[in-house]
């Protein structure tokens, strides 16, 4: 059949059923979960996914779904993913009253568009050249880094991102192209943004030990570790002066626990950081300018400090022969909307790694209003929001498995495919494990 009429049937059969699927998200949106513990979500999408004929559904990465609409022959395999997890926003509308956990990251649209898109493929799996993998992956809100710290320790998971522990777990040894698309907020009419960029970063965990004492009444008994980590604060402030724009650095640090009490010299102060950056060389050289900074605040007042570099994220780098066929799908079906390529974003994605890893993309569309990660996030176009990336998801796969599967095959071939055991070591070498 003719890849102009698979995409018609596929886009209609998307519209068929865009009650259906918006009514998804909604659901997904009031039940609200964190990483690695997106237990009831993880089941929704499984439950959803299978009655739209998806087949061989089984978990990875702990909470993650992962099943398959096979085509005609396995010439080349696409994989299109949605997340499954939310961020900690307590004052959101829609936030868990135990945890805090609210979508207001557009997660839970993401698990919309992905039934949507196995919807519009399965009326047109049996003329594609290849299969199509539908992923629901955990985790990738990089939060909560003690607790994930010590469920590596408890062997649970390898990484602490989603997306990461499944390239561990050879999820990704089968695919040969990945898919998933981002919302985008605050942005008057239709907009699409192919080719954009992310921050890559790495985490870090920070502990400083100082002498416990009286705070009242022998104070110069004790040590202060509270003091030695806001003075590492401020000398991490005074290092931004030295770094370079092209480099787009951020180092975002807060304070986790501040002492036991008020009435005690504070001996035992946390920290998480983040060192962010456009280039690994970049993450890399800054964040021993960081660990530099905090240990000799540290020693200035006779405090231990324990630092732990832990794997972020890498930068995000879309592939732009896939881009430019979801941009020119775009403005097919939406010739009204604003269609950008290489925007850059000061965030950081695990679909990143991803794209280290194999040829990808994370185009984003707007249809959400508020500033993400914030209360007042929300869904303000459900068009744009839940039905129009599922059919541009959908177009796509077909543009890459129609035909031969032609478009899959030279993309793949031209891609220095890294295997996950590269992936361990390339951030063994980032962080000087």
């Amino acid at each position: 059949m003719d890849k102009n009429k698979l995409k018609h049937q596929a886009n209609a059969a998307i519209d068929a059923n865009r009650d259906s699927i918006i009514a998804f998200g909604k659901a997904c949106l009031a039940t609200p979960e964190l990483g690695y513990a997106e237990y009831i979500t993880s089941a929704a999408i499984k439950a959803q996914l299978e009655a739209t004929g998806v087949k061989d559904i089984h978990p990875v990465a702990l909470t993650g779904q992962k099943g398959w609409i096979y085509g005609k022959n396995n010439t080349a395999t696409v994989m299109i993913m949605g997340e499954l997890d939310a961020v900690i926003s307590p004052q959101h509308p829609y936030a868990d009253p135990v945890t805090g956990a609210a979508h207001a990251c557009g997660h839970a649209a993401q698990l919309a568009v992905l039934a949507g898109c196995a919807m519009g493929i399965s009326a047109v799996a049996a003329y594609l050249d290849g299969n199509v993998c539908f992923t629901a992956a955990p985790a990738e809100e990089y939060v909560q880094i003690q607790e994930r710290q010590a469920m590596r320790r408890e062997g649970k998971i390898d990484w602490l991102g989603g997306k990461q522990q499944m390239i561990a777990e050879g999820a990704f040894d089968d695919i040969d192209i990945a898919m998933m698309v981002h919302a985008e907020t605050n942005f008057p009419g239709t907009h699409v943004v192919t080719g954009g960029t992310s921050l890559g970063f790495i985490g870090k965990e920070i502990r400083f030990t100082g002498k416990e004492a009286h705070a009242g009444a022998a104070p110069w008994l004790g040590v202060n570790a509270l003091n030695a980590a806001n003075l590492s604060l401020q000398a991490i402030n005074a290092l931004r002066e030295t770094f370079r724009d092209t480099d787009r650095i951020r180092v975002h640090p807060i304070i986790t626990k501040g002492g036991d009490i008020v009435n005690t010299v504070p001996a035992d102060v946390r920290v998480e950081c983040f060192v962010r950056a456009a280039n690994t060389e970049a993450m890399k050289k800054v964040s021993d300018q960081v660990n530099r900074a905090i240990k000799g605040c540290a020693y200035a007042l006779g405090a231990e400090v324990e630092i732990v570099d832990i794997p972020g994220y890498y930068p995000l780098m879309q592939n732009p022969c896939i881009g430019n066929m979801f941009a020119e799908n775009a403005r097919n079906i939406a010739p009204d909307a604003l269609v950008e390529d290489g925007r850059p974003f000061g965030g950081s994605t695990d679909m990143g790694d991803v794209t280290w890893l194999l040829p990808s993309i994370h185009p984003s569309i707007n249809g959400f209003s508020g500033i993400s990660h914030s209360a007042a996030y929300d869904v303000a176009d459900e068009e744009l929001a839940y039905i129009l990336p599922a059919k541009l998801l959908a177009m796509t796969a077909i543009d890459l498995l129609a035909d031969g599967a032609k478009k899959a095959v030279e993309i793949k071939d031209a891609y220095p495919r890294k295997t996950k055991e590269e992936y361990a070591a390339f951030w063994a070498d980032i962080i000087g494990n």
